[in-house]
């Protein structure tokens, strides 16, 4: 009944007296974070044979993440951040007269910028060489009606950043399917609680530093190399491109980029993000996800039953198959009711214009008992024409 924290507290940097609910924008350091980067020093103070410590890292890293996601090592790589990976799979597209995307009207903004931008500027000038993608901005009812067969991608986010909404990965795959188009999937609003068969999706990525416990600095890159066999990016580095021992005549040489999802790491690889996520994800792998999901889960069903019952509206769906680890709440003053909770030793998060608070193995009833003592006055105190009671 999440009566106890399912991780232990003495493993994480907590602060005493402190309510931590925010994982959704940044969960608690590690203990561990403390030996990743003594180890990192070690190995980057020893030279050449360091070097190679850091590459077997990576690739232990990239191991229990196929294993997590159900993939291949092969297809899994590192890009510095989401958005970058979602820039390299836009560049790397030709876009004919009418093609579109389609995105929800509230996706994470690393999902729709880049092909927002692109359309945008081919708006605005036409006549250039590179075109852009129609954009297509879809409600919870109406997708299906959106796309056609013009439709080059869909990008969906599996459990929404904005309301905690998960969708049905299946319908996706479906409708993409039906017209031929790519489906991007995030899963940084489930990495790290939620179980992920990640093959569902043509890419899919992941920021590292909710709940997967590490850092900013490195994203999971995943390309699903059975459904996308023939995909290569448009842009390279020297780590991303196959070199190989010898210096290459630039001139004559054949460049090839390497055939795995290590091309989204174009440069060197953020090292010190990957030992950082190497020690989260061992100590995440102690407990099966659909436990840490349970735990999570019980937590938001108590939360949104609590609020329920105060009258306090919530946009995060009840059912818990329909929701990720969060509870939003849309209302006014939400970054002074964000603030003084705060003040009062509870952690959530302010943004959108709603309050958001996440859970995580570290919590659990009595952080919401927490919850329920202080924002219920605040909330009144700014939206009182909002009560359902």
């Amino acid at each position: 009944m999440a009566d106890k924290p399912l991780f232990p507290l003495a493993s994480f940097h907590a602060t005493p007296g402190v309510t931590h609910v925010c994982a959704a924008g940044e969960s608690l350091p590690l203990q561990r974070h403390n030996a990743a980067l003594a180890k990192y020093i070690k190995d980057k103070a020893a030279g050449h044979t360091g070097r190679a410590k850091q590459t077997q890292s990576l690739e232990d890293v990239r191991a229990l993440i196929a294993q997590a996601w159900k993939v291949s090592v092969k297809e899994v790589g590192f890009a510095p951040s989401v958005a970058d990976g979602i820039s390299m799979v836009l560049e790397s597209l030709d876009w004919d007269d009418g093609d579109n995307v389609c995105v929800h009207e509230d996706e994470f903004p690393s999902l729709v910028g880049p092909f927002s931008l692109r359309s945008k500027q081919y708006q605005r000038n036409p006549r250039q060489e590179r075109k852009g993608p129609e954009m297509r901005y879809y409600n919870a009812g109406n997708l299906s009606d959106m796309v056609d067969d013009k439709t080059r991608l869909i990008a969906v986010s599996y459990v929404s950043y904005f309301d905690s909404t998960r969708v049905d990965l299946s319908l996706y795959r479906q409708l993409a399917d039906s017209v031929g188009a790519i489906l991007i999937v995030d899963f940084t609003q489930a990495a790290g609680y939620a179980p992920i068969d990640a093959s569902i999706a043509d890419f899919a990525f992941s920021a590292c530093y909710k709940w997967l416990l590490a850092t900013t600095g490195v994203a999971i890159a995943y390309w699903n190399q059975t459904r996308r066999p023939h995909w290569k990016p448009v842009s390279g580095g020297w780590h991303s491109l196959s070199l190989g021992a010898v210096r290459p005549q630039w001139e004559t040489t054949r460049l090839e980029i390497r055939n795995d999802a290590m091309c989204f790491s174009r440069g060197n690889p953020a090292h010190l993000a990957i030992y950082i996520l190497r020690e989260a994800l061992v100590f995440l792998n102690q407990w099966d996800a659909a436990d840490i999901e349970r735990h999570v889960q019980t937590l938001t069903a108590a939360l949104l039953e609590r609020l329920q019952r105060e009258g306090i509206p919530s946009s995060t769906p009840v059912d818990t198959a329909r929701h990720g680890a969060s509870v939003t709440v849309d209302c006014a003053g939400a970054s002074e009711i964000v603030n003084e909770m705060s003040k009062a030793g509870v952690y959530a998060w302010n943004g959108q214009g709603r309050v958001r608070f996440s859970f995580h193995g570290y919590n659990c009833v009595e952080d919401v008992d927490q919850i329920m003592q202080i924002f219920p006055a605040l909330w009144r105190a700014s939206n009182r024409s909002k009560s359902m009671i």
